[in-house]
């Protein structure tokens, strides 16, 4: 039962975000905790819209954990499919907040 209690008040042990602190800028994985605790609280949209690549993200370390237990068939192109598609969702996204 408290882990649940802790899950739900997520936001209130969130990290800051160093870079945005000393620089003023955002980082590329700025809005990453936020999106995460967007979707434990079931709010899906606006976890994407926080943080795009989050499902892609939380897609590729699924099935890298898989992959330790379970010897899957192709698995190296699909590692490399999920982590060009985050990383490609992270940059448009990084670039399109200073626009």
């Amino acid at each position: 039962m408290q882990l649940a209690t802790y899950i739900l008040k997520l936001d209130e042990y969130m990290l800051p975000c160093f870079s945005k602190k000393i620089l003023g800028i955002d980082c590329p994985g700025c809005g990453i905790q936020r999106s995460l605790a967007l979707i434990l609280h079931g709010e899906f949209g606006a976890a994407f819209k926080m943080y795009p690549a989050i499902y892609t993200l939380l897609l590729l370390f699924g099935f890298l954990i898989l992959n330790n237990f379970f010897t899957i068939k192709g698995s190296n192109k699909i590692i490399i499919s999920l982590t060009s598609i985050t990383v490609l969702l992270i940059l448009i996204n990084y670039i399109l907040k200073f626009l």
